[in-house]
């Protein structure tokens, strides 16, 4: 069974920064891609950032490209998602998910709040 377990969210002003992580199990984390999405109020979730398996390739939205980094350690089966210079608007609860291409294949974990103040 498939569990994602997204951490590091929180309460940071404008312009600061977060790490969020996600622990993977249940899975062969080293031969999937993988992304981070997030759903902000009333809004539908949406990619953020996408990784391939061995950690060379990524895409970003180009909402966060520039500013955010995505990375993974695939002897601890775990996703990074390196967040700097944020914005108001980065608010949402953060997800991680293999993806295929930009689609997600596993069920969603509870996310990881980010609140971004003004």
């Amino acid at each position: 069974q498939v569990q994602l377990v997204e951490s590091g969210g929180g309460l940071v002003q404008a312009g600061g920064s977060l790490r969020l992580s996600c622990a993977a199990s249940g899975l062969t984390f080293s031969v999937l891609y993988m992304g981070w999405f997030r759903q902000a109020p009333g809004k539908e979730r949406e990619l953020v950032a996408t990784i391939s398996s061995g950690g060379g390739s990524t895409y970003y939205a180009d909402s966060v490209k520039g500013r955010f980094t995505i990375s993974r350690d695939n002897a601890k089966n775990t996703l990074f998602l390196q967040m700097n210079s944020l914005k108001p608007e980065d608010t949402a609860v953060y997800y991680c998910n293999p993806v295929a291409g930009r689609r997600p294949l596993s069920n969603w974990g509870q996310g990881t709040q980010v609140t971004v103040s003004s």
